[in-house]
């Protein structure tokens, strides 16, 4: 029997992502589970956190499988060093790899560009016959129907502290912003499981909580109101990623709500309208912000807005221009990032053509440090504004004023705003001067 061990890096720079002093983390990304759980039965088949238990590279293992986020690629590519030099063969796939397969091959003996599904049993196939070859191109955006259900039970769950049961329904996105690596990998167009299976692979949860991983869940309207409408019976409580536009259907909101969504995360990404077109998200509107937030809170959903700075259109009036939005519209809880222009994003090669990109250590790529040349402000300004606005964010005050917007779902409040603050106190005390 041949074993193959599935690794996760680490990152050790940033505030995302990253296993706590106690050894926990937040929620469990699929991909890995997913691969093993297509993996055949006479495989071996482990997975390793690298974040929290040390790799051991004598380890007798007969293939390597690792993935990873661009700020933990580095730690993907020593670990991957490592095992190469004791004569295991390592196989290395995701976003990232997928936008540079070259680099990645400098470091292991295949990628995978693409979706793994297509190419997965043949690679493995290949690697018993001594015929693995470097590259594997997924050629093709799978249809979405009897996809393996992740392999779960090969996670030590007692790392994860938000929520251990994950599940993806669908795949793609048509927006195409220029910042976002989605589109190249799972495409534009929207592809969606059958109902049914995503309902049964719910039913397997030992726990009424999870969370949806689609980058937008009402991205298909007709889809989301059917799935909303079978989890309604299922007595589940979820939280997923959704588009502001969902305010404008009623119907999909209120089943939203009564299917149990908790709460969504919502990109606002930016109030300036030239940012919001530039960044082909022309859809949003900061002028129709303030009543869609009102429709939602209405519903009794609970919002994790994004909001990002450092875009070519703000200046250092943005800091105070976001606090206000946030404050002024009870935003239940906020992720602030810094503008990062990642490997396979139409932003990456803009600014790489530009001459913007200041520094390509790629430990540095996890949305909370500058790595370019801002347009209307320097780079320092844009730092110190960054943390000088996640502190603020989080204050005591700042998370009691939103906490007690509403009784409604504030146990949900509470626990967003904590994790976020414990992010905010580790990083530098900056003051805030842009009032």
């Amino acid at each position: 029997m041949k074993k193959i061990l599935f690794v996760l890096p680490r990152n050790d720079r940033g505030y995302w992502g990253k296993v706590s002093n106690k050894g926990k983390t937040g929620f469990v990304r699929l991909s890995l589970p997913t691969l093993a759980a297509m993996t055949p039965p006479d495989w071996d088949v482990e997975i390793l956190d690298a974040r929290a238990a040390p790799v051991d590279f004598s380890r007798k293992v007969d293939l390597v499988g690792i993935t990873g986020f661009t700020a933990e690629i580095p730690s993907a590519y020593e670990i991957a060093d490592g095992f190469r030099k004791n004569g295991t063969a390592v196989v290395m796939g995701g976003i990232h790899v997928s936008a540079l397969p070259q680099e990645a091959l400098q470091h292991a003996d295949s990628v995978v560009i693409g979706e793994a599904e297509p190419v997965w049993n043949g690679l493995l196939n290949d690697f018993v016959q001594g015929e693995l070859k470097p590259i594997y191109r997924s050629e093709r955006l799978i249809e979405m129907q009897g996809m393996a259900f992740p392999r779960r039970e090969l996670l030590d769950r007692k790392m994860y502290v938000s929520c251990f049961n994950t599940i993806q329904a669908s795949r793609g996105c048509p927006f195409n912003c220029e910042f976002c690596a989605v589109t190249a990998f799972f495409g534009r167009k929207y592809r969606t499981r059958p109902v049914s299976d995503v309902i049964d692979e719910i039913k397997r949860f030992d726990t009424r909580d999870f969370v949806f991983v689609d980058d937008n869940i009402t991205g298909q309207k007709s889809f989301a109101k059917e799935l909303f409408q079978a989890l309604i019976p299922l007595n589940r409580t979820w939280g997923g990623q959704t588009s502001i536009t969902i305010a404008k259907d009623d119907e999909l909101l209120s089943l939203y709500a009564k299917s149990g969504g908790k709460y969504a995360f919502i990109g606002f990404e930016s109030l300036s309208e030239q940012n919001l077109q530039k960044m082909n998200k022309s859809w949003n509107t900061p002028d129709a912000y303030k009543e869609a937030i009102r429709k939602i809170h209405k519903a009794g959903i609970n919002i994790l807005g994004s909001f990002m700075v450092g875009l070519d259109e703000d200046d250092t009036s943005v800091f105070k221009r976001t606090y206000d939005f946030i404050k002024e519209n009870r935003i239940d809880a906020a992720q602030l990032n810094i503008l990062t222009p990642f490997p396979g994003t139409r932003l990456y090669e803009t600014m790489k053509d530009d001459g913007r990109i200041t520094d390509s250590d790629w430990t540095r790529y996890h949305t909370s440090e500058v790595i370019f040349s801002p347009k209307n402000m320097t780079a320092d300004e844009l730092q110190q504004g960054y943390y000088a606005l996640f502190r603020k964010t989080y204050t005591w005050s700042s998370i009691l004023k939103r906490c007690m917007r509403s009784p409604r779902n504030i146990t949900y409040r509470i626990g967003m705003n904590i994790s976020y603050r414990r992010k905010a106190m580790r990083m530098p005390d900056t003051p805030w001067h842009y009032d």
